[in-house]
């Protein structure tokens, strides 16, 4: 059986995110040159929107039924994640010392969503009405549909910052992102 967008609830929807980004990340460590560029600013992207979303929809929802503190440690590991990743993109994939940073990265990255999904998942899953479950997943596309497409470490983590200071980033993100793919394409 298929499961459609709208069948598909947020954690279904998150580990499925959590596996592509297991992918770029090792599509990333495996290519060179514009392929490997391309492949990590995909992984950039995901990463951001995805960081976004979590801090907007999950992590507010979790917060009744999993500990302050615990919450608050995934958001600290994802503002990390962000001035790591915003370190990254300005170095760049040729840049020097990327690989030994990239590798860093990629293990914290992949111990945060270890810890999401043995910590934050399975308590949703017990505690939430699967309707609602499903629910959550248009709510996480929806804010992945207006969050920037690039870490903003220092903006902050909260919810309300992000409905404040998200859709003017991901506006000017979206622009950069075009003329950059434009140059690209009209450079070959």
């Amino acid at each position: 059986m298929t499961t459609t967008q709208q069948d598909q609830d947020v954690i279904d929807l998150l580990l499925t995110q959590h596996n592509e980004i297991r992918a770029l990340f090792a599509e990333v460590k495996s290519t060179t040159g514009e392929p490997r560029k391309r492949a990590f600013h995909q992984l950039v992207r995901l990463l951001a929107v995805h960081e976004s979303a979590e801090e907007l929809v999950v992590h507010p929802a979790s917060r009744h039924d999993i500990s302050k503190a615990t919450i608050d440690g995934f958001l600290r590991e994802e503002g990390d994640m962000k001035r790591e990743l915003n370190n990254l993109y300005a170095i760049g994939t040729d840049g020097p010392g990327f690989d030994e940073m990239f590798a860093a990265f990629e293990q914290a990255v992949m111990a945060h969503n270890t810890h999401e999904e043995q910590r934050e998942f399975p308590m949703l899953r017990r505690k939430m009405d699967p309707a609602k479950l499903r629910r959550m997943a248009g709510a996480v596309r929806a804010a992945e549909a207006v969050s920037p497409t690039r870490p903003h470490a220092g903006v902050g983590e909260s919810g309300t910052t992000m409905m404040l200071a998200g859709p003017p980033m991901a506006l000017f993100d979206r622009m950069r992102d075009a003329v950059r793919d434009w140059h690209r394409t009209n450079e070959e």
